[in-house]
Parts: C-alpha cells; sequence; structure tokens
C-alpha cells in the first residue's frame, strides 16, 4: 500500500549534488516535529502536493481509442492522490525514525494540507478506521524502507547497481531452480540500469521474454528464490499499461540445508566429496548471459541455463579445469561434464590438455575445430545459434512466446475498456425534495456461463478456473479492493438500502 511513496523515499536525484540533507533522528524522548524532517516532507505535510507530483495518473485514463485522456470521476482520482501524499508522508516520518503516533499526529492536525485525506477517512467512516488506516500505511511504509537505502545522485546509483552486478556474479546459483532464477534478476537488472537504479517497472510478460523461460516458471522463481532470498521486492502491482514496481535488493544468505549436495562418502576413509561439490567461489560475466539467455538455442529444450552459466564462466576467467568449472559455474559436477560434452560436440569450447577455453566465436554460436582435437568428436560445428536452435528443435519458441503475450495483452486491455465503459456517474432522482439513489446493476454478480462446478470462476479470456474468485452465498461476487474499506455485508446491505428506497420512491 504504501508502494506509491517510494518516489520520496529512493528517487535518485538528476544532478550530482545531494538535494536534502538527512536529517538528525531524533532523541527517543523527543518529539518528531516539522523541524526534524526534510524541507520536501516538510512543505509535503504542511501544503500539501503543490507541483502535482503524485497526481500522475490519478485524474485521468485512457480512451476506448486508447488515443485521448478522460478524466475519471473527482473522488476516485482525490481517493488515489490523497493516498499516494499519505504514504510519501509515512515514508518520511519512518526514515526520519518517528513512529505511528507521530504520524497520526502530523496527519490530524487540521491546518496541515498533507493529512487531508486520512481526516476525510475520519470524516467519513469514524477515527477508528482512520487509525487503522494509517497504521496500515505506516506497517507498508516502514517495511518498504527498512529494505531500501537513499541515492544521493545519478552516479550513485550506477555505483549501487556496479555493486549489485559483481554480487550477483559472485553468488553460487546451484540448481536448475537456481540457474532460472540468475536468468531473471539479470533480465531485473537490465531494467534497473535502463531506469537509472534499483527502482523500476517491469511487467512478468516482458521479464519472461527477456529471460527467455515461461510466465508461469517466472512465478515460481519469483515465489520461491528471489522473493524470500531478498533479491527482489515487488512495491506495487502493475495495472493497465504499467508494469509492476520493483526493487532490486542485495540478497540474504540462503540456508545450507536447501542447497548443500547429499553426496556424502557413507565412510571418511573413501575420501570422496568431504565438502560440497560446488564450492562458493562463483565467478560468471552475466552481462553475457543477459545477452544469450533471451535466445531459442537456450530454451528449456536446447542448450539450457547450464550451457549459459559454462559460457558465462569460461569467459569470466578463460583456461579452467573441469574442478574449477564446478565451482565458478555453481555447476553440479554430473551436470558441468555433460554440458561441456555437448559444447564440445559444437565446437564452442576447446579441451586442451585439461583446461577447457571458449571458441573464438562461441560467443556467437559459431564453433571451431583445433589440431588437438580433429580426431575428437567434433565432427560438426555449430554454425550460429539459430542453427543451434534449429537442431534442438526450439527454433520460435521467443516468437511465439511472445505472440502469446501480445494476445494476451490485447484480451487484457478490451477486458479494462470494457469496464471503463461501463464507469457512469450515479443517476438520482429527486423524491419529496431529497435525491434518491437509482440503483445500478449489481456489476460483481456472476453468470452461469462463467460458474465452475466447484464453486470457482472462469476467466472470461481463457475460460480456465481461477481459484482467487470464489461465489458468494447469494450468488454474487464482490472483490474488495484497498481502496474501498467495507466489508461484504456492509456492500451488500447498502445495495439492499439503495433497492429498497428506489422501490420505496417508484
Amino acid at each position: 500500500m504504501a508502494s506509491l511513496s517510494l518516489r520520496d523515499g529512493f528517487t535518485v536525484a538528476h544532478s550530482t549534488h545531494q538535494t536534502d540533507s538527512h536529517p538528525r533522528l531524533p532523541h527517543p524522548h523527543e518529539r518528531l516535529g516539522l523541524h526534524r524532517l526534510p524541507r520536501s516532507a516538510a512543505d509535503l505535510i504542511l501544503l500539501g502536493d503543490l507541483t502535482g507530483r503524485y497526481a500522475a495518473g490519478s485524474y485521468s485514463r485512457l480512451s476506448s481509442d486508447r488515443r485521448t485522456l478522460v478524466l475519471r470521476e473527482d473522488h476516485q482520482g482525490a481517493a488515489e492522490h490523497g493516498h499516494r501524499i499519505t504514504a510519501a508522508i509515512a515514508c518520511h516520518v519512518a526514515r526520519a525514525g518517528g513512529s505511528v503516533d507521530e504520524l497520526a499526529q502530523l496527519l490530524q492536525h487540521p491546518e496541515h494540507e498533507g493529512g487531508r485525506h486520512a481526516r476525510h477517512i475520519a470524516v467519513r467512516s469514524g477515527q477508528s478506521r482512520a487509525l487503522d488506516y494509517i497504521r496500515r500505511v505506516w506497517a507498508s511504509a516502514s517495511d518498504a524502507v527498512s529494505g531500501t537505502r537513499v541515492l544521493e545522485s545519478r552516479h550513485h546509483a550506477h555505483e549501487v547497481l556496479a555493486a549489485l552486478r559483481d554480487r550477483i556474479e559472485t553468488t553460487p546459483w546451484r540448481g536448475e531452480r537456481g540457474r532460472t532464477a540468475l536468468r531473471v534478476l539479470r533480465a531485473h537488472l537490465d531494467f534497473a540500469e535502463i531506469a537509472g537504479g534499483p527502482l523500476h517497472q517491469a511487467s512478468e510478460r516482458q521479464t519472461a521474454e527477456g529471460a527467455g523461460i515461461s510466465r508461469t516458471t517466472l512465478r515460481v522463481v519469483y515465489e520461491t528464490v528471489l522473493k524470500p532470498r531478498g533479491w527482489l521486492r515487488r512495491l506495487r502491482v502493475g495495472h493497465g499499461r504499467e508494469g509492476s514496481t520493483w526493487y532490486l535488493g542485495d540478497g540474504i544468505p540462503a540456508l545450507r540445508s536447501r542447497f548443500r549436495t547429499t553426496q556424502y562418502p557413507p565412510d571418511p576413509a573413501l575420501e570422496d566429496w568431504p565438502t560440497p561439490e560446488t564450492g562458493v567461489s562463483a565467478d560468471i560475466d552475466s552481462s553475457v548471459i543477459g545477452r544469450l539467455m533471451g535466445h531459442d538455442a537456450f530454451a528449456h529444450h536446447g542448450l539450457g541455463s547450464a550451457a549459459l552459466l559454462i559460457i558465462g564462466a569460461l569467459h569470466a576467467r578463460p583456461a579452467q579445469t573441469a574442478s574449477e568449472l564446478v565451482g565458478s559455474s555453481s555447476v553440479s559436477r554430473a551436470t558441468a561434464y555433460r554440458t561441456l560434452r555437448r559444447l564440445a560436440n559444437l565446437g564452442l569450447v576447446h579441451h586442451i590438455g585439461e583446461t577447457w577455453t571458449l571458441a573464438p566465436g562461441a560467443l556467437e554460436g559459431f564453433g571451431s575445430s583445433t589440431p588437438a582435437s580433429m580426431d575428437a568428436e567434433c565432427a560438426e560445428p555449430a554454425q550460429g545459434w539459430d542453427s543451434l536452435a534449429q537442431r534442438h528443435g526450439t527454433t520460435g519458441v521467443a516468437a511465439r512466446r511472445k505472440a502469446l503475450h501480445a494476445a494476451e495483452r490485447a484480451a487484457y486491455r478490451k477486458v479494462l475498456e470494457r469496464l471503463s465503459e461501463h464507469r457512469s456517474k450515479a443517476v438520482v432522482i429527486v423524491r419529496e425534495g431529497r435525491q434518491v439513489l437509482v440503483p445500478a446493476p449489481r456489476p460483481d454478480e456472476v453468470t452461469s456461463t462463467l460458474q465452475a462446478r466447484d464453486g470457482c470462476v472462469l476467466d472470461p479470456v481463457t475460460g480456465r478456473p481461477t481459484p482467487d474468485w470464489r461465489i458468494a452465498t447469494d450468488g454474487r461476487l464482490i472483490l474488495i479492493t484497498p481502496a474501498d474499506q467495507r466489508s461484504y455485508e456492509e456492500l451488500a446491505a447498502a445495495h439492499a438500502e439503495a433497492l429498497s428506497e428506489w422501490e420505496s420512491a417508484a
């Protein structure tokens, strides 16, 4: 909820000097005041959003022809704009070492324009609900601030990304899922470098196309590797034409029990693998991986992610033995030997003595034979990545994935346009000097064609059951969003009251 506040948190300045000095943290017994906050935060609290920085996209939307902007209803845009201001103030207070009580005091002051949204909730729904709203915003802001850093300049942002790239290249990515996570993280690093800082926007389809994997695999990697280990944080879920807002973290060490091998000798006298198979001295060139991972040759049924890491490790440090590659590429011993044989058959790597090196045109997909390996199994060297993809039967995987994503985007936009056309202002009639609301048809009613037998709702685009949606006991479905804090009973009671009042007036 407080993800929108991160614009004030770690936005990179366009100049090379620091715009706002860091405030001194207050004493534990000292009340946090406006004089302890940066000037931008104090102005936001006292005067509100005078520059319209937090109003982007709040008061307008694209029309059905996707060419012109249509103004939203006033209360919709004002609520979204007010929430963004409240979330930004919460991030400022959290970064200055304040508390939720001090945030509530700043927002509820009658002369502070920045707290208008919270005070409006108190007037409309009561003081307790306004305090609950402030606590939720504070929890999100505290969580966001604790895992982020303040970037003082554009140069500082590039230094942070360079350090993060070095950390990614020296982190062991074990197993097939770890190697896939590296491809996803490398795609996000490319987006972050374009955005100029760890804060960036990227959709799931865009990331899947960049990493060369399916969208289902991408979600699995998000939930099992990158998010739990602190590499990625989703601050805001994308909607419409906007992608999700992400923040690149430094990562945390994973639990050894999940990534250590279980292949230990039954007897120490065997002296077989006294340490884990893959050491901790990882060293790869992620730029090579980022350039090759989207090609069809490295799809799931092609060369795969293990070949990517082997090539990246040999490009970072040529002439390595197989044992050294096991550590530098974080690939298990068996997978390393199997991948090296495949690459040697294609002429992409050369085996001279005990060391392995890349062929001169390996990064372009062209293999070659050396005099020392003329009698080896390299009978037909590779003639480019396209020929390799055709040889492995993966030609067109990326094109088909992009076509599928384009069709999904088009269907999604059509649904949004159809929903936007249904948005209209409330219709009222005057009855005996008072206005009576004309109840609109329930948009949350689930038709029989979209009802599955097990109680799930069928997706109107794909026709498949969506387990996240359920049909209520009255046959209707109400989706409660963060912008609407009313419960299901309150929504149903409000509709029933409006319907009863309309029937009595009619």
